[in-house]
């Protein structure tokens, strides 16, 4: 039996993923940032196979609980970026943890033994910061893909630019170790939707959702995306999970970083499927997802499977 070991494997993505592997005969060893805090991670505990299952204390700062994390791992993933959109310090709260936990983590890579496959699960962020609306100089008809030149901008959501930069030091780690003996693969979700495996009141995905459904603003960055009706590209966490687990598995996939995005829909329309409404307008595809469905071999829901989970019991 194989490990897997999945930084964030706790949260919104992480449980889907965690459940994934489980699912597929791996143990398990899955992050927590303070290990007092049960409730971050207890609903992983009730899924199936939680036998091979092994929850263990890791700050991404600390170099030497991640040596101790990725012991013994077959297969790392990982997702443990903070991902909020208030926040008081980003350097603190978002950069940091982001930049210099990926930062860590590669140099950890070198003295690991047994290593087959890293994930890393971007965002659609490392290609344009200016999420949910367009980079600068394309227009709203334009389309993206994994060609398309990375966009950032200083103005730019912080969470944004963390996972940018991010992604562009996974990309000039690969380049300056053309020898390692492992694929590292990359993911980038759009916006992610459906149903939280747990109770967590934390969960950003979640409380994006909730915002949209009952039109709340909580900030100026919110209360933008309603004012443009902004077009907003949708992923079921639940394919989320699935891309991961293939990219993990499928060799040959080195060096590669794959968007992850079914339709984009207007905000009025999300709205409207969160509270079980026909939508006005149509789907496109903003975000294209043909290197995943071939590479990956996903087919990926509609926007408003998702978003119908989301209501569920």
């Amino acid at each position: 039996m194989k490990t897997a070991g999945i930084i964030g494997g706790s949260g919104f993505i992480g449980s889907y993923t965690t459940k994934k592997f489980l699912d597929e005969g791996f143990k398990v060893r899955v992050s927590a940032t303070d290990i007092s805090k049960t409730e971050k991670y207890s609903h992983l505990r009730s899924l199936s196979n939680a036998e091979n299952l092994e929850i263990v204390p890791l700050n991404v700062e600390n170099k030497e609980q991640l040596k101790a994390f990725v012991r013994d791992c077959n297969i790392i993933v990982h997702g443990g970026t903070p991902f909020q959109l208030d926040v008081q310090d980003p350097k603190k709260e978002l950069l940091d943890p982001t930049i210099e936990g990926t930062k860590n983590f590669l140099e950890v890579l070198n003295t690991a033994l047994g290593i087959e496959k890293v994930v890393f699960v971007a965002s659609v962020g490392a290609y344009n910061t200016n999420f949910p609306l367009p980079p600068d100089g394309l227009g709203s008809e334009d389309m993206i893909d994994e060609v398309s030149t990375p966009f950032i901008s200083e103005e730019s959501h912080p969470y944004a630019q963390a996972k940018f930069i991010a992604n562009q030091t996974v990309e000039k780690y690969i380049k300056e170790h053309p020898a390692i003996d492992f694929e590292i693969t990359s993911v980038s979700p759009v916006g992610v939707m459906g149903k939280s495996l747990s109770k967590r009141e934390d969960s950003t995905s979640s409380g994006l959702q909730f915002l949209f459904k009952n039109r709340i603003a909580p900030n100026p960055f919110i209360q933008m995306i309603y004012d443009t009706d902004a077009e907003f590209a949708l992923v079921d966490v639940k394919d989320v999970a699935d891309g991961i687990y293939n990219a993990a598995v499928k060799k040959g996939l080195h060096g590669k970083n794959y968007l992850l995005s079914s339709e984009s829909w207007k905000v009025s329309d999300i709205s409207a499927m969160l509270n079980g409404e026909n939508p006005k307008g149509s789907p496109r595809i903003v975000y294209k997802n043909d290197a995943a469905i071939k590479d990956l071999e996903m087919e990926f829901n509609p926007a408003v499977v998702p978003l119908t989970d989301f209501n569920t019991n």
